[in-house]
């Protein structure tokens, strides 16, 4: 498999925000604003709809990817890579979107970090534009981000010919890749790297977090604890999917998430006006 190339003119899944913000905050997508991984969390209603057969899973070692995703540092996530793209060589790109369109809230909704909805929102709040990072499929990663309220997104591209995957990358995001891509949406947009926020739970996004001002690790694996300890990062641990929250507040998730911003705010300022 030849190596992904680099990222084109026009950044893939890109959209620019309108307005003038200040700086952009950018969230890597699984362990950082959902719990899981966005490339597994469609394999029900994937292998429903009969894209995933058994014999797929036994010939790509599929089940083992879950296994793999525990620890998940440069050479698994290549190998991560080539078993996902070879699995999806021959889908339909139109089916592949119109399957995630129709079981998005349901899979990824119960998914999201409260305290990512929450994070997104005080970023928000303070005008700044919000970026999804990801080296998921764009097809996927895509309406996640919209539906966190993510102004654009950049994620993995695969190749499709005549309207199915040919088991290519065009462009991989991921590691020196989302770096490159935050420095140019920065450009772009006249942003100062020194006022940008990133977040990750990955020490393969090292070269993404130390590009920014303002850098920190959630729920890190091992590696990025420890060097987010030695450099001084902030560390964050994300817990509770928004669908407990949602169950205690009764309203939809990125309301609830919302709220929890709010209450965040007000709790901060709060502590301000005792001192």
């Amino acid at each position: 498999m030849p190596g992904p190339s680099a990222p084109p003119d026009r950044l893939p899944g890109d959209g620019a925000v309108p307005g003038s913000p200040r700086a952009a905050a950018f969230f890597d997508l699984d362990k950082t604003i959902i719990a899981g991984s966005s490339a597994l969390a469609f394999s029900r209603p994937f292998r429903r709809e009969g894209l995933i057969t058994r014999r797929a899973v036994l010939r790509s070692g599929y089940a083992q990817l879950l296994l793999l995703l525990a620890g998940a540092d440069a050479d698994t996530m290549d190998l991560l890579r080539r078993r996902i793209t070879a699995l999806a060589a021959g889908w339909d790109v139109a089916q592949v979107r119109s399957i995630v369109a129709e079981t998005l809230h349901e899979i990824v909704e119960p998914m999201i970090y409260a305290e990512a909805a929450a994070l997104i929102a005080e970023h928000r709040a303070r005008g700044d534009e919000i970026v999804v990072l990801s080296a998921s499929g764009l097809e996927v990663v895509e309406p996640i981000a919209a539906m966190v309220g993510a102004d654009r997104c950049v994620a993995t591209r695969m190749e499709a010919r005549g309207g199915r995957y040919t088991g290519e990358i065009e462009f991989y995001c991921y590691g020196e890749e989302k770096a490159v891509v935050a420095r140019r949406i920065a450009a772009d947009r006249g942003y100062s790297l020194a006022d940008c926020s990133a977040y990750s739970d990955s020490i393969t996004d090292e070269p993404l977090l130390a590009a920014v001002g303002h850098p920190t690790a959630v729920n890190p694996d091992k590696a990025l604890r420890a060097m987010a300890h030695a450099r001084g990062w902030p560390v964050r641990t994300f817990t509770a999917p928004i669908s407990l929250r949602t169950r205690l507040t009764g309203r939809s998730p990125l309301v609830a998430g919302a709220l929890v911003g709010v209450a965040v705010a007000c709790t901060a300022a709060w502590l301000r006006f005792r001192r």
